[in-house]
């Protein structure tokens, strides 16, 4: 069978389920569904109020700094049985991992203040 045909059946099969997602979900609007959630309390100013990045950068960096060390562990488990030249390419990733964190330190992206 050719993709064609897998590419039919997935875009008929998609559009069946969320038809009869759409038909058959209870839809039932009331005030406090639509009302707007913030923290379980009633909200208390504009949402268009310009607000402090720093937190999510600094989050943004920790996620890419914990991915990319998570990259090590399949090396970590099987480092004796890797040739140099895998050795040289971690070494290679682990040294810009390294070069990265000391940009982001000296910019000042992991500063609070």
């Amino acid at each position: 069978m050719s993709i064609g045909f897998y590419a039919i059946v997935a875009t008929v099969l998609s559009c069946l389920i969320l038809g009869a997602s759409y038909i058959l979900a209870y839809k039932h609007s009331y005030t406090e569904k639509l009302s707007t959630y913030e923290c379980g309390f009633d909200p208390y100013d504009d949402a268009r109020n310009a607000f402090d990045v720093r937190f999510y950068l600094i989050a943004i960096l920790f996620i890419i700094f914990d991915i990319e060390t998570m990259f090590l562990l399949p090396f970590v488990s099987c480092a004796g049985l890797l040739p140099l030249e895998a050795n040289l390419y971690i070494l290679d990733f682990f040294l810009e991992l390294i070069i990265g964190y000391a940009y982001a330190y000296k910019v000042g992206a992991l500063d609070w203040s």
